[in-house]
């Protein structure tokens, strides 16, 4: 274990290359980074391209959007030529700079494919359904070139399932029981998916060609602008100096990263560069030091007032304002948060881990004096949501504002090649979501035009036996099966289709229906045995993958118990509840979450034994779940054994005296 004076300001951060090194190191655990660089008239190319695919989105967003198929559609376009120029359909072709004959002709074909509903708008609005022979060779072109530039930014795990869905529209005479229905031609099918807006076209996309685009863009703005490093340092500042501090830095970090980022092993790379490091010089275990990173950067996802990709999806498919998403999402994620708070600090105890002195960390007041300007397009952000500007507008004036307020200072000011790069960078980081957008369509097409959902849905009540928890179980099951090789927005459109309706079905309300599924499926990424959030902590701390996967999943325990709690009582989601009782669900949850991070770690005010890690969960998971028998309940357990630790601890420095 490192002595604290032996810390000094050189081991408080990386060089910037060591981190780039390891940012690097990290691109293959995620498809979306694994992009060829150009050089020359190529690279300029793709730049301008890039650039001009996000002034289409600027203008449509201020001056009004085009009809929605006509706007998803030349989203699309833009999409699919960068997705085939920049992710090549060989490995070996990745590390080289040639434009490969067989990407050019698939990213010319895939740009053309959405244009031809452009430019045979009027014909086939008229037409109304009627195909030609065109018609349908487009049409299959287009599903198909979606296909394949999933398999080739979000990777295989997603196509399968997108393939299995079409086989099931085709083969669904020899369907099994309820789920049989008549089978659908080539024609109808096409039709329905590429020339309506119910399949590729449909919601997924047409918030991804509105919102999400322009949120991507203003994240890009935001990092351009170095906010997320203002979040590190403002996180040391704030913290680095408490016990084990390095890692309640990763989780404040993570969490203020989480604001503005949706991805998780993008988070853990952009944080966890710096604080797995110092946390491994402080004294924590390597597999401990990575989980703290992967369940921090994977709560990003989880935390208001700009979540993932996917709180903008509920926010249409459950049809509220996107702001009642922000608010019902407010407690489970600062609960979440806490509990990895928890879990560092009861670690830190156990180990005897001391904080960063204060003299080696920078002051909050200096960093607030400096950069705190960056923050205020987010503020403006949350004000303009919450008086009802769409967020669409809200995006454009962030976006608007991240550039300005960068002028304020000079060390902050951006050039005028950094405001156009932030145009090419919001671009690049929309194809992920893009691409998992339209392929979730096709899902979703398939599902509307066989009527499996609702089939489905009556199949999972059957096989729960209408026994709610049940339900939820098989729910959280396929979530997280799902969510280990599909993206979050992917997972979230599928689960959201099949599985919430039937949850709506036993009485739970719709939108704790919804955040359900939207929870597990991010979970995905701490879950063993597929984890990627944890594999990329184990690849920065050199610590074993499945075991830093484990401990995650003690830290994020959090995620896989607030959902079942906001089910049975959706006052934590401000659904119905009175300020008293939002208080009172409040403090007791965050009591509960303290005895339950404790009975995770083993360690509460001295070493715990097995039976009181039990007692400490039991009473813990009372507290977080509302009601007076068990806040009662739980509140005496946690108590007692309050008072048992208290007197063993003395007992046991009476003894070493």
């Amino acid at each position: 274990m490192m002595d604290n004076k032996d810390l000094n300001k050189e081991s408080l951060e990386l060089e910037e290359h060591e981190a780039e090194t390891i940012k690097e190191s990290l691109k293959e655990l995620e498809n979306e980074s694994i992009v060829k660089q150009y050089v020359g008239i190529i690279a300029k190319f793709i730049s301008i391209f890039a650039i001009c695919f996000s002034i289409f989105h600027i203008y449509t967003g201020i001056f009004g959007l085009l009809d929605a198929q006509l706007q998803r559609a030349v989203h699309l376009s833009f999409g699919l030529v960068l997705v085939f120029i920049l992710y090549p359909s060989r490995k070996a072709w990745r590390h080289d700079h040639k434009l490969h004959i067989p990407d050019l002709i698939l990213a010319i074909l895939a740009g053309l494919s959405p244009l031809y509903i452009v430019t045979q708008y009027q014909e086939l609005v008229m037409r109304a359904g009627a195909m030609t022979d065109m018609d349908l060779a487009i049409g299959i072109l287009g599903v198909v070139l979606v296909i394949e530039a999933a398999r080739r930014v979000v990777g295989l795990p997603i196509v399968c399932v997108v393939l299995f869905f079409l086989a099931y529209a085709f083969l669904g005479p020899y369907a099994p029981g309820i789920l049989a229905h008549r089978g659908l031609t080539m024609s109808q099918l096409i039709g329905h998916l590429y020339f309506t807006t119910e399949g590729v076209f449909g919601i997924p996309l047409g918030v991804s060609a509105t919102f999400i685009f322009l949120f991507i863009l203003f994240g890009a703005y935001l990092e351009s602008t170095g906010l997320g490093q203002f979040f590190i340092d403002l996180a040391n500042a704030l913290a680095g100096w408490a016990r084990g501090g390095p890692a309640k830095v990763a989780v404040l970090s993570s969490g203020l990263m989480g604001t503005v980022s949706g991805s998780s092993v993008a988070n853990v790379a952009g944080t966890g560069s710096f604080t797995i490091p110092m946390m491994k010089k402080l004294g924590y275990n390597k597999n401990f030091a990575g989980a703290v990173e992967a369940a921090s950067s994977t709560g990003g996802q989880l935390m208001p007032p700009i979540m993932g990709a996917a709180a903008f999806l509920m926010a249409e498919f459950v049809g509220i304002p996107y702001m009642e998403i922000v608010k019902a999402a407010t407690i489970p994620a600062l609960l979440y948060f806490l509990g990895i708070w928890l879990g560092t600090h009861f670690e830190a105890r156990k180990n005897n881990l001391q904080g960063i002195p204060r003299d080696l960390l920078p002051k909050a007041w200096v960093i607030f004096k400096e950069r705190g300007h960056l923050a205020i397009p987010l503020v403006v952000i949350v004000y303009l949501l919450v008086v009802g500007y769409t967020p669409m507008r809200a995006a454009l004036m962030g976006i608007f504002l991240s550039v300005v307020v960068a002028m304020f200072r000079k060390n902050t000011r951006l050039t005028w090649r950094q405001i156009v790069f932030g145009l090419e960078a919001g671009a690049r980081g929309a194809l992920g979501v893009l691409v998992a957008c339209a392929a979730a369509g096709i899902i979703i097409g398939v599902v509307t035009k066989t009527g499996v959902g609702l089939k489905l849905a009556s199949a999972l009540i059957d096989f729960s036996g209408g026994v709610l928890i049940l339900m939820l179980g098989c729910v959280m099951l396929t979530s997280i099966l799902l969510g280990m090789g599909v993206p979050t927005t992917a997972n979230y459109v599928i689960t959201s289709t099949v599985a919430a309706p039937a949850l709506v079905q036993m009485g739970v309300p719709i939108l704790a229906a919804h955040m359900f599924v939207f929870y597990f499926g991010i979970v995905a990424d701490v879950t063993p045995p597929v984890a990627l959030a944890a594999f990329a902590g184990a690849a920065i701390s050199g610590g074993n993958p499945l075991r830093t996967g484990v401990e995650a999943s003690k830290l994020a325990i959090g995620a896989f118990l607030i959902p079942y709690i906001f089910v049975y009582n959706p006052e934590m989601l401000m659904i119905n509840a009175t300020p008293l009782n939002l208080l009172s669900v409040t403090v007791t949850a965050i009591i509960g979450m303290a005895g339950v991070s404790a009975a995770m770690i083993g360690f509460y005010i001295t070493k715990s034994s097995w039976w009181e890690r039990i007692l400490m969960l039991a009473g813990g998971l009372m507290l977080i779940n509302p009601g007076s028998l068990t806040d009662i309940t739980g509140l005496v357990i946690l108590a007692l054994i309050t008072l048992y630790q208290w007197r063993k601890n003395k007992s046991a420095e009476a003894v070493v005296e």
